[in-house]
């Protein structure tokens, strides 16, 4: 009886491990002047600043019409997954979707909800760029 016991555990173990549920972590478009800013509750419209993030547990996304909401809303909410959060952003230039981590940030630009950081792919020349962990810094730090 112990030997069946043990086959159906071992099969219980390969079953489960062929079920592994994979999170899609890549952008997804926005759906422009219908989606919600998770933060501020404004519809997101302007292409050029906004925020998407992922969950890289379950897959759960959340937009943001600025960078700023994005950073006020997990100070707000007090979420334990912000750093292994997947953050995109759309390049101020081009609107492709960036690794927010990864993106040059440059201080400035009139954005929705006036933090005032664009970012970009590439270095903007003429201008002070940018860390993402600068850009977290300088916007915890206004309120």
């Amino acid at each position: 009886m112990k030997k069946y016991n043990y086959l159906i555990l071992l099969l219980l173990v390969f079953f489960s491990m062929g079920c592994e549920v994979k999170v899609d972590t890549t952008a997804k478009e926005i759906k422009w002047d219908r989606e919600i800013c998770q933060r501020c509750k404004m519809i997101i419209s302007n292409r050029n600043y906004a925020v998407q993030i992922i969950n890289p547990t379950n897959g759960e996304r959340f937009y943001f019409d600025d960078i700023g909401c994005m950073v006020v809303w997990f100070k707000e909410e007090k979420l334990n997954w912000e750093n292994e959060a997947i953050i995109y952003i759309s390049d101020a230039t081009t609107g492709e979707w960036l690794n927010a981590k990864e993106a040059y940030w440059v201080y400035g630009a009139i954005t929705p909800m006036a933090f005032g950081f664009s970012a970009y792919k590439f270095e903007v020349e003429g201008k002070t760029n940018h860390k993402f962990s600068y850009v977290k810094e300088k916007i915890l730090g206004s309120l």
